[in-house]
């Protein structure tokens, strides 16, 4: 009996082994294991840095338009910023799941004009603030137009968490979109609009903002100004109709 007895140790810790790396994979964490001391112990699982989903408080602030992409007609009675990173997967959440609801109900019956501002976090880097540029070097070339339709192209083809796509990838989607590829390569791989990126983060902060996405609703204003009500993080579509619809 004693012999059997201990026979199962070895197994019970192959057992939770087992279970330990399965929770791994089901929350998408990490665990961190300090080295062998004394007092030390295994900590829980920690999920890597991402914006916090439960509702916020509804608090106003102002933000500015700044001359960023503009989306739905300029004469719109709501505006609509968010502040989001390319490379973030509940950004990517928002465009999946929010984004069409929000683009066919109130953006395309010009209620709502939606401006597009880069937020790209600094753990999604290199490729966040790479495309953020690439989005911008878009629009040189088409106008608004062409930086939503890259806008588009982005989040629906990256896996996100920073390495979702590769250059070439992003360098393709100008020749897919009929802009011109050799030229958006060159403004992209310099860096031109680096300044303009930095600026959008700096007015994010300063609005409040410390995660993506954050959107921020409010009347517009020709002030190129709004006093909006801040939505922080991935929300359902309900979140964005009880802020938008008491506007209208």
């Amino acid at each position: 009996m004693e012999r059997n007895s201990f026979l199962t140790i070895p197994m019970s810790i192959l057992l939770g082994s087992v279970l330990i790396s399965i929770a791994i994979l089901i929350h998408g964490g990490i665990i961190k294991i300090a080295p062998k001391t004394a007092g030390t112990k295994i900590t829980a699982p920690v999920a890597s840095p991402q914006v916090p989903q439960a509702p916020q408080q509804p608090t106003s602030v102002k933000v500015s338009l700044d001359d960023d992409p503009v989306l739905g007609s300029k004469d719109a009675k709501v505006t609509l910023i968010e502040f989001s990173d390319y490379e973030c997967p509940f950004c990517k959440r928002h465009f999946d799941q929010v984004y069409p609801s929000l683009k066919k109900d109130y953006i395309d019956t010009g209620k709502v004009k939606m401006v597009f501002r880069d937020y790209p976090l600094p753990f999604h880097d290199p490729m966040a603030t790479f495309e953020a540029g690439a989005a911008n070097c878009a629009k040189e070339q088409g106008g608004d137009s062409a930086y939503f339709k890259f806008h588009n192209s982005i989040f629906t083809k990256t896996k996100s968490n920073g390495n979702g796509l590769t250059k070439d990838e992003v360098y393709q989607f100008a020749a897919d979109l009929g802009l011109n590829k050799a030229n958006l390569k060159s403004c992209a791989d310099s860096e031109k609009y680096a300044e303009e990126i930095k600026k959008d983060v700096a007015d994010g902060s300063a609005a409040g903002v410390s995660g993506t996405p954050s959107f921020f609703v409010g009347k517009s204003d020709p002030s190129g100004t709004i006093t909006g009500t801040i939505i922080v993080g991935a929300q359902p579509y309900s979140a964005f109709q009880a802020v938008i619809d008491p506007l209208l």
